[in-house]
C-alpha cells in the first residue's frame, strides 16, 4: 500500500463539501486523508490564512467547494467566490499539486445544449453570485495559461443531495411545495434544465485526480444526461406530497416579474424604517424560471469517466430526499404544514395511476440483477 494521500477541501459544511468528505471516509479511510478546515482555522478571505495552513499541511491536493450565500454583498461575493480561489490556486501552484475548483452554471447564459466555453461576457450588470463565479474561472484559465497551474474546473447546474442544511437551489423548491407556498406555477411550459447530482460528484473528482495529464486545465458540465422539465418536477412533488397545490396555473413573466418589482421597493422602505428585510436570494434567478438552460454533456462523456449510477436521476431521487428533508423540516419546525400521518401508500398509488415511468426508473436505479447469496435448490 503506498503513502496516505492528503487532500485539503475547502466548503465542508455545505452539501458538495460534506459528500466529498464523507465518500472519502467511507471508501477510502486508509489511503486518503481528507482535511477540511473551519473558518477559524482557515478563513478563505484571508491570503495568509491560506499559505500558512497549506505550508503547516502539505497536501497532496486542494478542493474548493466554498460559496458566498446567493444574496451576499459584493465584497463578501468578491472575497469568498473571487479572490479566496485564486488565492488557494496560487498556493496550490506553488506547492505544484492539482487544484479542483466547483464552479456554477450561474455563469452561463439561457440556452440548450450549451458547452463549457459559452460563457457569459464579465459586465457590471451581473448579479454578485454570477460576477464573482465568471471571474473566478477567468483567472483560473489565465493562470493555467500562463502560470502552468494543475487544475480543473467542474461546473455544476442546480444540485440535488442529502444532507443540505442549508435551503437554497432545488432545495428551496422543494421546501415552498412542501410547505404549500406555492399556490400557483411560476414558470412557462417546456422549461428545461439540467441539474448535478451531489453523490455522483466525489467518483469524478476522485477519477480526475487520478488522471491529471487527461483533466488538467480543463473546465467540464457536470449534469445530468438528461435536463428537467420544471413544471414536471413541481407537479411530481406535489403529488409525491399528496398536496393540492400549487395548480397547475402557468403565471406569466410580465405578472410574476411585476410582483417581484413591487416586493422589491416594499422591502427598500422597510429598510429605510430601520426593518431588517431581504429579497429570497432564489428571486434574482426569476429569468431563468421562464428561460431554459441546458448543458453539453458531450465533452463529459467523451472523457475517460464513467457514471457510477447511469440511471439515477433527480426523478428516482425524490422518494429518499422527500423522506429525509420532511423528517428534518418537520423537526425543526420549518414546515407547519408536515402531517406526521403522511401516507405513503397513498402516495405511492396517486404516482403509480399518473406517473409510472417515475416507479419504473426507481426500481431500475435500486438493482434488478440476480439476489446475491440466494441457496440454490438441491435435487
Amino acid at each position: 500500500m503506498g503513502a496516505k494521500k492528503t487532500g485539503v477541501l475547502i466548503g465542508g459544511s455545505g452539501l458538495i463539501g460534506g459528500t466529498i468528505v464523507n465518500f472519502y471516509k467511507t471508501r477510502y479511510p486508509d489511503t486518503f486523508d481528507i482535511r477540511a478546515p473551519s473558518s477559524k482555522k482557515m478563513s478563505i478571505r484571508e491570503e495568509e490564512d491560506i499559505r500558512r495552513y497549506l505550508a503547516d499541511v502539505n497536501p497532496d491536493f486542494v478542493i474548493n467547494a466554498a460559496m458566498a450565500s446567493l444574496g451576499s454583498s459584493g465584497q463578501l461575493a468578491y472575497e469568498v467566490n473571487y479572490l479566496g480561489p485564486v488565492n488557494l490556486a496560487r498556493a496550490a501552484n506553488a506547492l505544484k499539486i492539482p487544484f479542483i475548483h466547483i464552479s456554477s452554471s450561474a455563469t452561463l447564459p439561457a440556452g440548450v445544449n450549451l458547452r463549457e466555453e459559452d460563457t457569459l461576457p464579465l459586465t457590471a450588470d451581473l448579479n454578485n453570485y454570477a460576477k464573482s463565479k465568471l471571474m473566478a474561472e477567468l483567472t483560473l484559465n489565465r493562470m493555467a495559461e500562463r502560470e502552468g497551474l494543475d487544475y480543473t474546473c467542474i461546473r455544476l447546474a442546480i444540485v440535488y443531495g442529502a444532507h443540505d442544511h442549508k435551503i437554497q437551489g432545488f432545495h428551496r423548491l422543494f421546501f415552498s411545495i412542501a410547505d404549500e407556498s406555492m399556490p400557483v406555477l411560476f414558470t412557462r411550459k417546456n422549461i428545461l434544465h439540467s441539474y448535478s447530482n451531489a453523490r455522483k460528484l466525489p467518483f469524478f473528482i476522485h477519477h480526475i485526480l487520478a488522471n491529471r495529464a487527461d483533466f488538467s486545465g480543463r473546465t467540464y458540465n457536470f449534469v445530468d444526461r438528461n435536463p428537467v422539465d420544471l413544471a414536471t418536477l413541481i407537479l411530481t412533488i406535489k403529488s409525491y406530497l399528496q398536496l393540492s397545490q400549487p395548480k397547475e396555473i402557468y403565471v406569466p413573466y410580465w405578472l410574476a416579474n411585476g410582483g417581484k418589482k413591487c416586493l422589491d421597493i416594499l422591502l427598500r422602505a422597510l429598510r429605510r424604517i430601520g426593518m431588517k428585510a431581504t429579497m429570497p436570494p432564489e428571486l434574482m434567478f426569476l429569468d431563468n424560471f421562464y428561460k431554459p438552460q441546458t448543458l453539453s454533456t458531450k465533452r463529459l462523456e467523451e472523457s475517460s469517466f464513467v457514471d457510477p449510477m447511469p440511471e439515477e436521476t433527480i426523478f428516482t431521487r425524490l422518494p429518499e430526499l422527500v423522506v429525509y428533508y420532511l423528517t428534518r423540516w418537520s423537526h425543526e419546525n420549518l414546515i407547519t404544514t408536515f402531517r406526521d400521518d403522511f401516507d405513503r401508500e397513498k402516495s405511492l398509488n396517486h404516482i403509480f395511476s399518473h406517473n409510472p415511468e417515475f416507479l419504473l426508473d426507481s426500481v431500475h436505479t435500486k438493482g434488478i440483477g440476480p439476489f446475491a447469496n440466494l441457496p440454490k435448490k438441491v435435487n
